[in-house]
């Protein structure tokens, strides 16, 4: 455990041995560096970075896309920078990470998927080990060599235990939760899947402080770092926020404007969404909006007791993402207080779409959550004990306009919103560019003079694009593609190949012709089989070339999650239902040696 992260959370005095090495490093850096200061000829001083992500966000969810919910910090970066309407990333957040801090495919950074639902046939694969894998190198790593000081707080998740948490991937300080989520007021796990949050400071086992909130600590360690690291370097500092993800969870002051805000149902919302985004002119006026999934059920067949807690639960998931908006505001007031603010980049990500599992339709997650004291019903929601989701209904209708959300290739799991203020030298804008997860760390690097590490990557920098020099990414001829667990699609122009696995979707290849269709409605692989065929042929060379590997007949994430999770259960509780087995043997024999002397 870190000495100091119980006792005083903010501006440690005392660090693990890998941290002073750290600060040693530094230390001795910038004193070479002012000895040959006199020397050396003037340059401009590179622009700090913040990287920004935002857990389980629809396109819809941020107020600058047209969305309802407060994000005023955030739209406020977005009137001063650029949004990318036509943003993809992974279905699925390790993944997702991993290509945002490498500029490489998933499959090539070791991190094709997430553990929770890898099978075991993939588990010794080449992409598949879950953590990054020997000779990946991340941004923090790479302007740590220029001259950065590199500062990360919040979900990690991707690869735990010596030589895989931050402090070993190119982060000077780190504070970082190494699970896929946890709880927002303590330090308690959010599945059976884990036994515990296991967070981790500078690579040690570390413990929250009493007053522990995630999007407030996050930003609080943020600053504590950026004040105990030399002011004259420049930062990244990646923020890695908790909000969305379930348990959606919220102070009740950022959830009380919405107790009545969703009240009228999903099916009304994704309308709403719909329309705001064909005036904002994220889809065509003509376009049609996906039918809700069929896990959905109809509004109006719930009881009015049903509908009071689904909406309280969609209260507590808007007020938890105006909550990380407002401690977004507060880092950047910190920033503006220790003149950090002016020569900023920042970077407005979400990993993927809306999350749409819920936790009281399994028996065994009900009995697991009692067991951990969370309440499922309205009462206090938000609060600490209280666990809300928004399941499948409130996540169609955060994705819309498009078609699904979270775990899948359909556009509501992938087209997420990104926002970057500070590195265009042209007025405020939208643009239309296709772009990619894996695009981001180029655009990093490139912004901090680092032109030479792109080639390593298979992304691409933004900054031609944000310039006005370029009004597109990639050409209308290239083939870009995803897959995870099974899912995949393919882009090329205005045309998309995808495929998702049950319970998602039927297994089979669909086209769609998203400029006209964004909300994949009508499927034309029947009607342009040659065209289907073509760009399941460019698939297969994509998948060949970054390593995809084939799923086991008959997978299920959701199956496999719930195996993975029983396995790990099993093998955490074993010992002690042994002991409770064996006591009970003690006391059968105790008393049966009793039985037999009365006689």
């Amino acid at each position: 455990m870190s000495c100091c992260s119980a006792a005083r959370p903010r501006r440690p005095r005392c660090f693990p041995a890998s941290a002073l090495r750290a600060r040693c490093l530094r230390a001795r850096g910038a004193l070479l560096a002012l000895l040959l200061l006199p020397l050396m000829p003037a340059v401009a001083q590179p622009p700090n970075l913040v990287l920004v992500v935002i857990d389980d966000a629809g396109l819809l969810d941020v107020g600058a896309y047209g969305g309802e919910i407060a994000t005023p910090t955030i739209d406020a970066l977005a009137r001063r920078g650029t949004r990318f309407t036509q943003y993809r990333t992974s279905p699925l957040c390790a993944p997702s990470r991993a290509m945002l801090l490498t500029g490489l495919d998933s499959h090539r950074t070791g991190i094709a998927s997430i553990p929770e639902i890898l099978p075991p046939e993939q588990a010794d694969a080449p992409g598949y080990g879950m953590r990054l894998a020997d000779g990946v190198q991340t941004v923090a790593t790479q302007l740590r060599g220029a001259g950065y000081r590199t500062l990360m707080t919040g979900k990690w998740h991707l690869g735990h235990g010596d030589g895989d948490l931050p402090d070993a991937h190119g982060f000077d300080r780190s504070f970082a939760l190494d699970a896929s989520g946890a709880d927002n007021w303590t330090q308690a796990p959010y599945m059976p899947y884990y036994d515990s949050a296991p967070w981790f400071e500078d690579g040690e086992p570390a413990t929250l402080p009493p007053d522990f909130y995630s999007s407030r600590f996050i930003v609080n360690q943020m600053v504590d770092y950026l004040d105990a690291t030399p002011a004259e370097q420049p930062f990244f500092a990646y923020l890695a926020f908790q909000a969305i993800h379930i348990p959606v969870q919220a102070p009740a002051a950022f959830i009380d404007p919405y107790r009545e805000r969703y009240r009228r149902g999903w099916e009304v919302l994704r309308a709403e969404r719909a329309e705001r985004a064909r005036a904002a002119g994220l889809i065509p006026r003509d376009a049609p909006t996906a039918p809700l999934p069929p896990a959905v059920p109809a509004w109006d067949g719930l009881t009015d007791e049903e509908q009071q807690l689904w909406a309280a639960r969609m209260a507590a998931n808007a007020g938890m993402m105006t909550a990380m908006d407002h401690e977004l505001g507060r880092f950047i007031d910190a920033l503006r207080q220790r003149d950090l603010a002016e020569n900023t980049v920042f970077v407005i990500v979400s990993d993927n779409g809306p999350e749409p599992t819920r936790a009281d339709d399994d028996w065994r997650m009900r009995l697991w959550l009692a067991s951990r004291g969370y309440r499922l019903d309205a009462a206090k929601i938000g609060g600490p004990d209280s666990y809300a989701f928004i399941g499948p209904g409130w996540a169609a209708a955060a994705a819309s306009p498009l078609d699904r959300y979270k775990f899948t290739t359909a556009e509501g799991g992938v087209r997420v919103p990104l926002v970057i203020a500070g590195a265009s030298e042209t007025a405020p804008k939208v643009t239309e560019a296709f772009t990619l997860a894996t695009d981001i760390a180029p655009t990093l690097l490139e912004l901090a003079g680092l032109d030479e590490a792109l080639s390593a990557m298979d992304g691409r920098s933004l900054l031609p694009v944000l310039r006005g020099e370029a009004d597109r990414v990639y050409g209308l001829d290239e083939a870009v593609g995803l897959e995870v667990a099974g899912n995949a699609a393919l882009y090329r122009g205005r045309w998309k190949l995808v495929r998702n696995l049950p319970p998602w979707g039927d297994g089979h290849w669909q086209l769609y012709d998203l400029a006209k269709d964004p909300g994949e409605t009508r499927d034309l692989a029947g009607a342009r089989p040659a065209l289907r065929d073509e760009l399941a042929a460019a698939y297969a060379r994509y998948a060949g070339h970054v390593g995809v590997q084939p799923m086991p007949a008959g997978y299920s994430s959701p199956m496999q999650l719930d195996r993975n999770a029983t396995e790990r259960m099993l093998a955490a509780y074993a010992p002690r239902l042994g002991a409770v087995a064996a006591l009970l043997l003690i006391a059968a024999a105790v008393l049966l040696g009793r039985q037999r002397r009365s006689k």
